[in-house]
């Protein structure tokens, strides 16, 4: 894969996420064992954004490493890609109660301190949204995964210094609780969507993408 020309500064995502796993500015990290901060490669052309951390995730410290998360693997694996392609976070860090979705406030207390200093470092090509919570954020929108997934839109981060192009997916878990391969299914469906992903980072252009942006040229060309 081609590197990108431009290098996250290590030793400031290093200090946010240092910052980070001490946070208690929200009720969520009371009720969990420690802060999921991210996993894979900050200088990674993909950004991969999810809910938040479940179970697993809380007791080993790291995001999707659980069921879902070995289905993750298996997705971008099935088109040549691996943790070390990937930068990978969450919209809230800490695991909320029973897994249950983060309330609103919950989610803006994380994006705000912490999400949006990542994005300002990461400046990622590409992002991949996982289920509607990243998706509705990301995008400012309140349509569902459903109806978003499978096509490219523009995103633009909040101080407008860069932009990249965002795909919203299926969240692995709920590919595990509807487990068919039939054709149109969720996981047909993604199939598809991953190999878009992967065609786009070989330098095709975004099928059916019509708006003008384009990720800046300081952080390299896509096609």
């Amino acid at each position: 894969m081609t590197a990108r020309p431009d290098l996250p500064d290590a030793a400031a995502l290093e200090q946010l996420a240092s910052e980070n796993r001490a946070c208690t500015a929200c009720r969520l990290r009371g009720g969990c064992t420690q802060v999921v901060v991210s996993d894979g490669n900050p200088a990674a052309r993909v950004l991969i954004v999810g809910e938040g951390p479940g179970g697993d995730e809380d007791r080993v410290g790291r995001p999707f490493v659980g069921r879902g998360g070995q289905l993750l693997d298996k997705i971008l694996g099935a088109v040549q890609l691996g943790r070390d392609d990937v930068y990978i976070t969450n919209i809230v860090k800490c695991r909320p109660p029973a897994n249950r979705t983060p309330e609103s406030d919950e989610s803006q207390t994380c994006t705000a301190l912490w999400l949006e200093p990542q994005l300002s470092l990461l400046r990622p090509q590409i992002i991949l949204t996982l289920g509607n919570t990243p998706t509705q954020y990301m995008l400012g929108t309140r349509q569902g995964i459903t109806r978003l997934r499978g096509v490219w839109h523009p995103y633009r981060q909040q101080d407008g210094l860069w932009q990249a192009l965002l795909m919203p997916m299926f969240h692995p878990a709920y590919l595990l609780r509807n487990d068919t391969r039939v054709q149109g299914g969720p996981k047909s469906l993604t199939w598809r969507d991953i190999q878009e992903v992967r065609h786009v980072l070989d330098g095709a252009a975004p099928h059916g993408y019509t708006d003008a942006a384009r990720p800046t040229k300081e952080q390299g060309g896509l096609f």
